[in-house]
């Protein structure tokens, strides 16, 4: 049987509401059961470290995938990791050989993560199914930018809707089994 696997995409921040920490780990917890292999960041703090100290606990397979540049920033409880030379390469590296990628409340980078997944959904470059997980509606000025892009005709409805914005972790889970 082939690997299930899912990349997640999350803040690093310390700052981070724990809320979406917490909502992190029980998605991880849930994967897991499941039999996903999760890949991630695999940094120490913010959601990244939550997943990754939720993966090491569950102990299910986690692989951590890091460019270069972050060496001495992952999670030592981690026993894989692949390093990359840039964070495009990481991004790539990431979503390979997955079935769906989960976006969780996160900053910049996860909003660069998120949007480059999504345009390669569109391009027909990445074909796994994508998640943005809209906690307490994180995630709705982006469904209202894509609302507006289909409303000024720059963007196709079906395009729009080739990611999924789940509003609990038992929505998310729920499109897995």
């Amino acid at each position: 049987m082939d690997e299930k696997r899912v990349a997640i995409f999350c803040a690093a921040s310390t700052k981070v509401a724990d809320k979406y920490n917490e909502a992190a780990r029980e998605a991880v917890r849930a994967l897991h059961a499941l039999n996903y292999t999760v890949l991630s960041g695999g940094g120490r703090v913010g959601t990244m470290g939550a997943i990754t100290d939720e993966s090491v606990q569950c102990g299910g397979r986690h692989i951590a995938v890091l460019p270069s540049f972050m060496k001495g920033l992952e999670n030592p409880d981690i026993k894989e990791v692949i390093w990359t030379d840039t964070m495009a390469e990481r991004k790539e590296a990431m979503r390979q050989g997955t079935s769906a990628v989960i976006a969780f409340p996160g900053g910049i980078g996860t909003l660069d993560e998120l949007i480059e997944t999504h345009t390669l959904r569109k391009l027909h470059r990445y074909e796994g199914n994508l998640y943005a997980l809209n906690i307490d509606g994180f995630f709705d000025p982006y469904i209202e930018l894509l609302d507006h892009f289909v409303q000024e005709k720059v963007l196709e409805p079906a395009d729009r809707d080739l990611v999924f914005f789940p509003r609990t972790v038992a929505e998310l889970i729920a499109c897995f089994d």
